[in-house]
């Protein structure tokens, strides 16, 4: 029987090990295809050590929850398989969910940048009714998906973008990257509601990448300075980096066109993900949108495991 190499979970909160498993077989239904390139994204490792909300308590496991493939054709597609992993040197898919990537396009740059961008991406074109020139604020805009969103942010249109996080540094450089505002969540609550109020009172959407303490703060901040308080705010919960919930007032809801939602796997069909994405795929490709890759071979997937990703860059796993 063919077989495959592989990073395999085999215990909850170890790192992956490189291993050696059967090939895995196509039906009627499915695609044998080959792994060019894997990201290991905050989701990945959540996923992999069981603390994600679509975590499975099968082992062992191969971790990756996308990446990207070559087709029988040779093409080149972007594919999502949560339930079976990618990180692996030969996968099999559902060929209705590949998104098309574009032929020449580096596999390592689009694995990289995909996740990180999808979030934003889908928001803005399915999740709220955002239209080019409204106004964004991007609440943990220094992480690496809160920075692409303001990159996103500004590609689909956006009038105006507040980028709001903890790293200065980082929020400095986003001024240059496509924000218009940027302010700094700070432990002087006082200091940080009334920045927040002052750049993000009249905004359209917020991408929040946070929650917890910090949005409850946030949105005691911006709801009182509203101009309008009948003209809608869509904050949609992305990220939970702050806290997994939030205390908020009856009174908030009532008083505010407030419209509160959330945007993942699960309240996103995945027909919306398969509409939206090639062009996503295409932004990247062209060199628009991108995330550095920091490159590891799938053999030495325990060093990559271990890496720190720097700000702009996002780990990735080649066969």
């Amino acid at each position: 029987m063919p077989s495959i190499h592989a990073a395999l979970v085999e215990k909850l909160g170890e790192p992956p090990r490189y291993r050696s498993l059967a090939e895995p077989h196509a039906d009627a239904r499915t695609e044998l295809v080959d792994v060019l390139a894997v990201g290991v994204h905050p989701v990945t490792r959540a996923a992999a050590s069981g603390r994600h909300y679509t975590s499975t308590d099968r082992l062992p496991m191969v971790p990756g929850v996308d990446g990207v493939v070559r087709r029988a054709d040779g093409s080149l597609a972007f594919v999502a398989a949560r339930t079976t992993g990618t990180m692996a040197e030969r996968i099999v898919i559902d060929p209705a969910r590949a998104i098309p990537v574009p032929a020449g396009a580096d596999p390592a740059v689009v694995a990289a940048t995909m996740n990180p961008l999808m979030s934003s991406w889908v928001v803005l074109r399915a999740r709220v009714p955002f239209v080019a020139g409204q106004s964004v604020l991007v609440l943990g805009a220094t992480g690496n998906a809160g920075s692409m969103a303001v990159k996103v942010a500004r590609h689909l249109g956006a009038g105006r973008i507040i980028a709001a996080g903890r790293n200065q540094t980082r929020l400095d450089a986003l001024l240059a990257e496509g924000a218009d505002d940027v302010v700094a969540l700070t432990s002087d609550a006082g200091a940080t509601a009334e920045a927040l109020a002052e750049a993000a009172a009249d905004v359209d959407v917020v991408l929040d990448y946070v929650w917890g303490a910090a949005s409850e703060h946030a949105m005691r901040a911006i709801l009182p300075a509203r101009t309008d308080p009948a003209r809608v705010l869509d904050w949609v919960e992305i990220g939970s980096t702050g806290g997994s919930t939030i205390e908020l007032d009856g009174a908030s809801l009532r008083s505010h066109a407030l419209r509160i939602s959330g945007s993942g796997f699960g309240s996103v069909p995945l027909a919306v993900y398969g509409r939206e994405l090639p062009e996503a795929a295409a932004a990247i490709a062209s060199g628009a949108l991108v995330v550095q890759p920091r490159v590891f071979a799938l053999a030495d997937i325990e060093q990559a495991w271990a890496y720190v990703d720097r700000p702009g860059e996002r780990t990735v796993i080649v066969p």
